[in-house]
Parts: structure tokens; sequence; C-alpha cells
């Protein structure tokens, strides 16, 4: 695969490095070269990391079978219609665009030019959720808080389509069952658009996600919780640093034997509630840390988009996965004008 990558800031940067060192160890990737209108910017990378520069998404398009698009989401529709329509495979950072009609329109074009596009949704690839996925059941509550500082690098969306979009997509790829219901606050304070949103999404099979992001925080917060069934579970997880934990009723026997000190205080704690107890008829409540393993997210997520498209498979986060996260955040971005226009 011949890839390249267009738009250079911050993630693009990341991007042109990642793929550098993919193609240095895989002889079925290379990387073509970068473009960025920012022609001071592009040669900055391009010297960086000894990556060919293009003058044009025509010269790049040229030489590549996939490129990554890393602009503003403001551009996306446009530079991957153009792409699309010129049969190229398409990694396109979250969120996929900025309306679902431009969304519509791009999975249109990837169907009709037998092309694929995956979705820069990271956090599905985030090592600390993966770590937990074997030990909890269905989540019938999810609660996630995504805050960060303040920048101007993102002022051109509200913070449901900058952070809260990660979580709205991770709560859609966990809950298996239709939305039912949908109420969301939030306020304008640095920019033009939200920037601080909550909202509570109820599903029709009863499960419920509380979602609030910011951008006006001085910590960088990136934390979930699930309550799930069977197994009956409790996990709670650091998106950033990594670390995770995991209470879940089981038999004795299916008790991490890991952690049989851990376990037996847990259940001591648990019998001091007699309901409880009463309940538990013979189970433990186990504990478990999940080993979390040190592996880059965003490089493990364009090494599946290569080897999907390569192999023929369908890729991790379709562009109807994106298009789904997008109809949630209109959602949300609509329900919150509702309520502020109440007060006007």
């Amino acid at each position: 695969m011949r890839i390249g990558v267009i738009g250079t800031g911050k993630l693009g940067e990341f991007h042109t490095k990642l793929l550098g060192d993919i193609a240095l160890e895989s002889p079925d990737v290379h990387l073509a070269g970068i473009f960025d209108r920012n022609s001071q910017r592009a040669e900055e990378i391009a010297g960086k990391y000894g990556v060919h520069q293009f003058d044009s998404i025509e010269q790049l398009s040229a030489n590549c079978d996939a490129a990554v698009i890393a602009t503003t989401t403001s551009t996306h529709f446009d530079i991957a219609r153009q792409l699309l329509a010129e049969k190229k495979h398409l990694f396109i950072e979250k969120p996929i665009t900025a309306t679902i009609e431009e969304a519509d329109e791009l999975i249109r074009l990837e169907e009709e030019n037998g092309v694929r596009i995956q979705v820069g949704h990271i956090e599905r690839f985030n090592p600390a959720l993966r770590a937990v996925e074997s030990y909890i059941g269905e989540p019938m509550y999810i609660q996630a808080e995504r805050l960060s500082g303040f920048s101007l690098r993102v002022t051109d969306v509200s913070v449901v389509l900058d952070l809260m979009i990660h979580d709205i997509d991770l709560v859609l790829s966990l809950i298996k069952s239709d939305i039912k219901s949908i109420a969301a606050s939030g306020v304008r304070v640095f920019s033009n658009e939200l920037d601080m949103a909550t909202a509570r999404i109820d599903f029709m099979n009863g499960a419920t996600a509380n979602v609030t992001a910011s951008r006006l925080s001085r910590s960088r917060i990136r934390k979930m919780r699930f309550f799930c069934n069977e197994p009956k579970s409790y996990a709670s997880l650091d998106l950033t640093s990594g670390k995770s934990e995991v209470f879940r009723l089981v038999h004795p026997a299916q008790a991490s034997s890991k952690n049989p000190v851990k376990t037996y205080a847990a259940r001591k704690i648990l019998e001091q509630f007699g309901e409880i107890k009463d309940a538990m008829q013979g189970m433990v409540l186990d504990y478990i840390t999940p080993d979390v393993p040190k592996t880059n997210a965003l490089r493990d997520e364009l090494r599946h988009f290569i080897d999907d498209v390569l192999n023929d498979r369908p890729v991790a986060v379709s562009s109807r996965d994106g298009r789904k996260a997008v109809m949630v955040a209109d959602r949300i971005t609509d329900e919150i004008a509702g309520n502020a226009a109440l007060f006007d």
C-alpha cells in the first residue's frame, strides 16, 4: 500500500511518524508523502521525518493507494469526496464529517467506488479498554468523563464533536440497542461553539449512559465506568494512565487466582450488607487489575486499517460507525439548543 498523509498539524505529524515507522518494518507499506496547504509547515515535517512533500492533493492522490485525512473537521468532506472519486481508501480522523448529510455522501461514494473508509475513533484501540473487555458483561450503565484544557486549534467545532464524540462512539459500540431518548445541556464560554456539555442517553434495552465533556479544565481526564450484567460486574478505567480494575460476582471456582486476598477482602465488605449477602448465594466478589500492555493506540489503528484493506476485510471502525456517532452528537447538540431556547 502506498499511503499519504493530508494535514501536518499535531495529529498529522503523529500519523506521519508512525506510518514511517510502519513502512520501515513492513515491505507491504510505503509512506508516499505528505501534503498541507501550509507549505512551510509541510516542509518542516517533510524534513524532520525524511518524507516527500507533495504540492497538491492531486499530486498526492496520483501517487497513493490510500490516504490519512488529519485536517480540521470542516475540511474532511471536500477532501474525502475528491479522493473517493479517485478510488482511494481513506483513514479519516474523527469525526468523519461535520454533518450527517456529508457522512451519507461519503458512504455513497465509498460503496460506489469499491473502497474503504476507516474513522479514527482511537479509543476503540485503547489498551485499558481492551484489557477489561473479556471480564465484563453487557453494560447497563456507563459513566464517561472527558476533560481537557482550552485550545484554539479546535474552535471550529463544539466540544461534542471534538471530545464527547470519542465516548459516544464507545458507548454505541458497547451497548447493542437502539436509542430511546437523549437529554442534554451545555454552555459556550470561550468560543462560539459549546465548550462544555453533558448528556444522558437512554436505550431501548434499559441501558443508560451519562457522558460529560469539557475543554475548560486545568486537568486532562479520560475516565469511564461500566456497570454490567451477565456476569454482574463493575469496571473502572482511566483511559489516560491505562489503569483499570474490575469487580465481578462469580462462583468461587471462577475467581481470579492471582488476587485471593483481595477477593476475600472484597467479599467481607459485601457481607456487611445482609441483602447482598443473601443474593450472593455462594458467589464471591472477584477483584481484578488486568495487565494493560504498553501499546500505541494510534499505531494499532493505522496497522489495522492497512491490514484490513490489504486483506479485503471489514475495517474496525466503519464509515457507518462514524455516521452513527455524528448522528448522536447532532441529537445532543440539538437538545442543548432546544433547552437554551426555552430561556431566550
